[in-house]
């Protein structure tokens, strides 16, 4: 990388840890396969009709679970539950079933769904998109429970010294 494009990519990084994104864990299941992980990329991309973006890391166990998948929960965090956050961020599905260290339930189309989370939905994917060394998943929400109206949301300057389970 060249001095120019090194100074762009400081901006950035810069630009985008300013922004503070939220941090959502996304689970899926798909027969006996169960996985999540820690998401920091997503975003609402559609008002109406309402989509969601995820985008899953390829080196990660939650992307090849996902990919036969046809439904996934998308899980908002409270700052007050960074355990669950350590959990699905720093291990791998590969080597820790992550599902035993946390309270959660199958909910609809069998998704997992974490009881700590603050809220969540469970959406339909609807399209996948090629992002380079992340899958960009759009989902349309069916099913969810709201947060509560004082919810203190778990961002990423919270888990940004987190080591992940996989590579990015």
């Amino acid at each position: 990388m060249n001095s120019e494009a090194s100074e762009v990519r400081e901006v950035f990084d810069a630009v985008v840890a300013a922004a503070d994104a939220p941090i959502f864990i996304v689970t899926v299941a798909v027969d006996a396969e169960r996985a999540g992980c820690v998401v920091g990329f997503a975003s609402q991309v559609s008002i109406e009709p309402p989509r969601f973006l995820v985008c899953l890391s390829k080196a990660n166990r939650t992307y090849r679970i996902a990919a036969a998948a046809h439904h996934l929960a998308v899980h908002l965090v409270d700052r007050d539950n960074t355990a669950l956050a350590q959990l699905f961020g720093a291990e791998t599905g590969d080597e820790v079933d992550k599902y035993s260290w946390c309270r959660w339930r199958v909910g609809p189309h069998g998704a997992p769904v974490l009881d700590d989370a603050a809220a969540w939905f469970v959406g339909r994917i609807i399209t996948r998109h090629d992002f380079g060394d992340h899958e960009g998943v759009v989902v349309s929400p069916e099913f969810g429970s709201a947060p509560a109206q004082s919810i203190n949301v778990l961002h990423y300057r919270d888990v940004a010294d987190l080591e992940p389970g996989h590579p990015s």
